[in-house]
């Protein structure tokens, strides 16, 4: 059974899929969940009623790029305000081991892998392969560290998951590691993403900045061009 991946599109006007990314997940089950956001006033009863036979006909014109590139795919569409929430409801109940975060891109030479305190490797390998069996020259395992002291452990940390990666049969020459020293984690993430051509990482605790500025993984996406996988680790 394939790995599931959510794809969330903000309607009624979603920004176009790269057919790269299509490609790429076309081995997955593909969910293609539609969140038309909703003013606060609006009933979302009137709004279905109102908008609802555009806004599956838009996902279904989207779904049917999946299914001709051989994906499995299926879509769900919701209206209501809280997009974060919405994600993360439809995500545990189709039981997806990641979501991607679309951002239009031609081709992906260069993926970047932001890696925890603790390496981890289950389902990570899977999704990096998936965008890197074509025209990827460079694969970066990246992790930031705190402090000089802790310096060492994020040493350990990215050659232990590239030497599993090798292992898994990765090619070595193509998988680069990176640690650098920062105040910032996430806008070390940024700063570093800038260079790449995708991001794949494991879905971040939330906290407070993600309610302010967005989740990591949208930031990535808006401020770099970088289509980001999140893979969940817990699933």
């Amino acid at each position: 059974m394939a790995d599931t991946i959510l794809v969330p599109l903000e309607l009624p006007d979603p920004e176009p899929l790269s057919p790269v990314l299509v490609d790429d997940l076309s081995s997955l089950d593909v969910v293609v969940l539609g969140h038309y956001d909703l003013p606060e006033q609006t009933p979302v009863r009137d709004a279905r009623e109102q908008f609802g036979d555009a806004a599956q006909a838009t996902l279904d014109e989207v779904a049917e790029t999946f299914a001709d590139a051989g994906a499995t795919v299926r879509t769900r569409l919701v209206f209501g305000k809280d997009r974060a929430t919405t994600i993360e409801r439809v995500a545990a109940e189709e039981e997806c081991a990641a979501e991607l975060d679309p951002a239009p891109t031609e081709r992906i030479e260069r993926i970047l892998v932001p890696l925890p305190d603790v390496a981890e490797f289950d389902r990570l390998p899977a999704f990096v392969r998936l965008l890197s069996e074509d025209s990827t020259q460079e694969i970066t395992l990246f992790h930031v560290v705190e402090g000089e002291e802790r310096r060492e452990r994020g040493e350990t940390v990215v050659a232990e998951t590239r030497e599993r990666l090798v292992e898994d049969g990765f090619n070595a020459e193509s998988v680069d590691t990176l640690v650098v020293e920062g105040d910032g984690h996430d806008e070390e993430i940024l700063r570093v993403a800038a260079e790449y051509d995708a991001v794949v990482m494991y879905e971040p605790e939330s906290n407070v900045t993600d309610r302010v500025f967005g989740s990591l993984a949208d930031r990535i996406a808006d401020e770099t061009g970088d289509p980001v996988i999140v893979v969940n680790r817990d699933y």
